[in-house]
């Protein structure tokens, strides 16, 4: 199976490797980590440390620089180095097999490992993909019109969390993709830029900064939309307030293994800048060149190089969100690399109707660790592209909604430990503790995960709140041990309806039938309950 990609066709490429094979050259040291150890911040931004500080994680030897010299003698034997990772300390090059047994002799090379998996048959495959169809100071305390998101942002219960002031706000999500032509003029994300949501950007294929070429796959900014798109009135993204580092891995023409250690180096770049989370809709299976590809015996979250970086970045105390697959009605039918690692959180996708999507792929992995995670919409699944809202399939949309989704936790419950996180995102997902292998647990539920923490939290206050009568006809009553300082109802697309101050009931007698939200505001606190307009 291809990588995980949206509604376009990709061109037929050809390449040829002639004799040699791409490597990996694994360094034995890191000999001047102590002066990494001694300043930090060299290599590190501050942000990136405070999370680490927050979460309880030290730095470790990954942390530090990769040993400039030894890329150097690298290249002194005649090699071009131009992707290396620090996490895995060494260097990637193509090696003939004589040029391999060189670079095993350097007293400095731990091992040489090939990613090649096959016998070298100097087959090439057409490429030819298809996208599936085209007290909290950092609160902000909005609401909005959702528009034709709104079923998407109710399908896994995420409106209560923006209702209570966590729209992703001070959370910094690294989206690594294929590219984001339009987001840099598009209307749809305009709302980024004038609040200064994208911090940062990279194209890894090219080593460039011109991620927005028109040119380039656009799959990486319906993604981005998913999670941070904006038009007024029409559709509201997962996380709209989230922070946003823009990096482009992915060369969409071509199917390589050097995508995995582009991923890899946009994913050290992101740790390095502090984010919080990690968000990519691609997967790795078959390739260009037939020698390269994996089996499903591959998938078991250590043989790919990605899926051992990946599982570094959540060591890192990052969260990494990753797709499970388009693969679902093909011959190969599973999770692709890096789904398959177990402590990434992979998504499935689901249609409106909350049932398994035919495409999206199926685990376990080859360990028989249950995935995907959990799944949500991704079937006929709203998102933004320039000016306008535009209408996607695949468990690539599905990920960036439950990765906003995430960031909106993580701004709740920023010290959180994220394996802890994780767990509890499965346990209140729609089929726990059963799960399918298209579904993994269900269709996450972050409001359920929301109040149950509230509810169990030693640091805040037992609900001592309700409502009645719900379902109600004439007037919803409010019984609080505390002063109710207001009353705000909204309908099913986030729109204000109607606001009360100093009082315990309001009148909803002319409102239609169907579902609203009360928010409550308390001389302590904000509450927010569902109720039904008979």
């Amino acid at each position: 199976m291809k990588k995980t990609l949206l509604f376009c066709l990709l061109t037929g490429y050809s390449l040829s490797f002639a004799q040699t094979a791409l490597v990996f050259v694994f360094f034995k040291d890191k000999p001047n980590k102590s002066v990494f150890y001694a300043n930090p911040l060299s290599e590190l931004s501050q942000k990136s440390l405070n999370r680490r500080t927050s979460l309880g994680i030290s730095l470790n030897d990954q942390d530090a620089p990769i040993e400039q010299s030894y890329i150097q003698n690298i290249q002194n034997l005649g090699f071009t180095v131009i992707d290396y990772s620090k996490w895995l300390n060494g260097v990637a090059v193509n090696a003939t097999s004589a040029q391999i047994t060189t670079l095993q002799s350097q007293p400095y090379v731990q091992s040489v490992e090939s990613f090649a998996r096959n016998a070298s048959t100097g087959t090439k495959q057409l490429n030819i993909n298809k996208w599936e169809n085209f007290d909290n100071t950092n609160k902000n305390l909005t609401t909005f019109d959702y528009g034709s998101g709104a079923e998407q942002i109710d399908q896994i219960n995420l409106r209560p969390l923006h209702l209570a002031g966590f729209t992703g706000t001070g959370v910094s999500i690294a989206v690594i993709d294929t590219g984001f032509p339009t987001v840099n003029t598009g209307s749809a994300f305009s709302r980024l830029w004038t609040n200064n949501r994208i911090k940062a950007s990279y194209d890894f294929v090219t080593k460039t900064n011109d991620i927005y070429n028109p040119s380039l796959n656009a799959h990486g900014s319906v993604v981005l939309g998913a999670i941070g798109g904006y038009i007024q009135d029409t559709f509201v993204g997962s996380a709209p307030d989230a922070d946003f580092y823009l990096y482009r891995s992915e060369n969409s023409t071509v199917e390589v293994p050097e995508e995995e250690l582009y991923w890899i180096e946009a994913a050290e770049e992101a740790d390095r800048k502090g984010v919080d989370l990690i968000t990519t809709s691609l997967g790795y299976s078959t390739f260009d060149d037939s020698k390269y590809n994996y089996q499903y015996s591959d998938m078991n979250g250590s043989t790919s190089f990605i899926a051992r970086a990946a599982n570094i970045a959540t060591t890192k105390g990052i969260f990494v969100l990753i797709a499970a697959g388009n693969s679902g009605q093909q011959p190969w039918h599973y999770i692709t690399t890096p789904a398959d690692n177990t402590n990434v959180f992979t998504i499935g996708s689901v249609d409106s109707a909350g049932n398994s999507s035919g495409f999206s792929s199926y685990g376990p992995n080859a360990l028989g660790a249950i995935k995907p995670d959990g799944s949500t919409r991704g079937t006929a699944t709203p998102t933004v592209l320039n000016n306008s809202t535009t209408v996607v399939n695949g468990t690539s949309i599905a990920t960036p909604i439950a990765a906003g989704g995430v960031a909106c936790l993580i701004q709740a419950f920023s010290t959180m430990n994220r394996d802890l996180m994780k767990n509890r995102l499965r346990q209140t997902a729609s089929l726990y503790p059963g799960h399918t292998d298209q579904m993994g647990y269900g269709i996450l539920n972050f409001g359920s995960f929301y109040n149950g923490t509230l509810s169990t939290s030693e640091t805040v206050k037992k609900q001592k709140i309700a409502i009645f009568p719900n379902p109600v006809k004439n007037i919803l009553n409010v019984a609080s041990e505390t002063e109710v300082l207001s009353l705000e109802i909204y309908d099913n697309l986030g729109r204000l309806m109607m606001k009360n101050t100093q009082q315990k009931s309001i009148k909803v007698d002319h409102f239609s039938k169907g579902t609203y939200y009360l928010k409550i505001q308390t001389n302590e606190k904000i509450y927010y309950e569902k109720f039904i307009k008979e």
